[in-house]
């Protein structure tokens, strides 16, 4: 019954794939830390305008992507299909635009309506760092830098290859948009439909374009870093002279753009080929005008996102974690004060499940199933003698322990080396 499936483009996330998502968000988490970054999070939905306004009408987020309603008071809402933008919406709207700079790292669900892939369903999962405050191209390096970081942390740096390149200021752009509408004009019909519709609106999203035509036009055309202003470029060669500085390494690559309409200067990709057909890892750039658009003051700012789900196929395994004390009851009687003490082994720190199920055969295969370290049997007769028997689940070796010692006599048992 479809009713009884996960919609399309979506998924439930078992125990397993929780450990890995849950993992991939600690290690993130902790290595934006290390460098100022503070833990936030924004709603899941937003007012549409918060994603329409700086997307633009033209943006494939919003002409083709966005999950968007309207709620019983016919307010427009849309479920946000990407970070950056809630961010900003939550420094202007928290009146933190003279508390600057900020260091933003945030984790958590994403929503837009695209064609389910490997590592990218319609509801996906994301973390991010968003430097907003600085001009200082340092910030663009540093949040290349942290991003790297979590990267090589989770074992996924080796599987990349990171691309960098320079969209340059106003002025850079504008001259480039114009130079390369003049040369994709000659080839308007040969182009494909979505890149037609572009030419028109967003030309240098053509740059990004994965048709095989589109590309073959594109080998001749004029490349952004030869229309950048000198500014533009003393900007990039020091986020270049920076990452060299940190070995960082990264190609240039000048047909690479943003996805959304309101980054500058710096944009850069990881890429990775190790998901069977290429794809960004990790990705970000500068957004100086993101604010404005909003309706807030003028707020440079940089940032990145990357995908929990790819990360979590690329990077190393990371199982569930597993109890380290399954307790029993061996018998009515004893199921109450079973109960009692297992919860205070957990207050003290301890992993503890009560396997409830079944005969003590049921309850010994159920505690090897979960991997117990050590199995407790409360039986009425030991528990009027205080005591309680352990069994250790690697060497069926069995132990009469206290009660009194018996969060001790278990926490010594399971920081010794297996």
């Amino acid at each position: 019954m479809d009713s009884l499936q996960p919609v399309r483009g979506t998924a439930d996330l078992l125990p397993e794939d929780k450990a890995r998502h849950n993992y991939v968000v600690s290690v993130a988490q902790d290595v934006a830390r290390r460098s100022g970054f503070q833990d936030m999070a924004t709603p899941v939905f937003e007012f549409t305008q918060v994603f329409s306004r700086p997307l633009g009408a033209s943006s494939d987020v919003v002409v083709k992507e966005t999950y968007s309603f309207e709620d019983r008071g016919g307010t427009g809402l849309t479920l946000r299909p990407e970070g950056t933008a809630s961010a900003m919406r939550a420094v202007i709207s928290n009146g933190l635009t003279q508390s600057l700079p900020l260091r933003w790292f945030y984790a958590g669900p994403m929503f837009r309506y695209e064609r389910p892939q490997k590592g990218r369903m319609r509801q996906f999962h994301q973390i991010g760092c968003e430097l907003i405050g600085p001009t200082s191209s340092l910030a663009d390096a540093e949040i290349i830098s942290v991003g790297a970081a979590i990267l090589s942390e989770l074992n996924v740096l080796p599987h990349t290859k990171l691309h960098l390149n320079s969209l340059g200021d106003q002025k850079s752009r504008l001259t480039y948009r114009q130079a390369l509408i003049d040369y994709l004009t000659r080839y308007r019909s040969s182009l494909s439909e979505d890149s037609q519709r572009r030419l028109d609106s967003n030309p240098l999203r053509i740059l990004d374009s994965k048709s095989e035509a589109d590309q073959a036009i594109l080998t001749e055309a004029p490349r952004l870093p030869s229309y950048l202003s000198n500014e533009a470029k003393a900007h990039f060669d020091q986020v270049s002279a920076c990452l060299d500085k940190a070995a960082i390494e990264f190609v240039l690559d000048p047909l690479l753009v943003r996805g959304l309409d309101y980054y500058s200067h710096t944009a850069f990709e990881f890429i990775t080929s190790a998901l069977g057909a290429q794809g960004t890892v990790l990705g970000g750039g500068r957004y100086d005008g993101l604010s404005e658009t909003l309706g807030g003051p003028p707020l440079p700012a940089v940032g990145f996102a990357a995908g929990i789900e790819r990360l979590a196929l690329l990077g190393d395994d990371h199982a569930a974690a597993v109890p380290d004390i399954g307790f029993i009851a061996a018998d009515i009687d004893a199921e109450t004060e079973a109960f009692g003490l297992a919860v205070s082994l957990r207050q003290a720190g301890l992993c503890c499940v009560m396997l409830m199920n079944g005969n003590m055969g049921k309850k010994m295969r159920a505690a090897s199933r979960l991997g117990c370290a050590s199995v407790v049997i409360a039986g009425s007769d030991e528990l009027r003698r205080g005591a309680v028997s352990v069994r250790s689940m690697a060497d069926g070796e069995q132990f009469e322990v206290g009660i009194s010692k018996l969060t001790t006599w278990l926490s010594e048992r399971l920081s010794e080396p297996s």
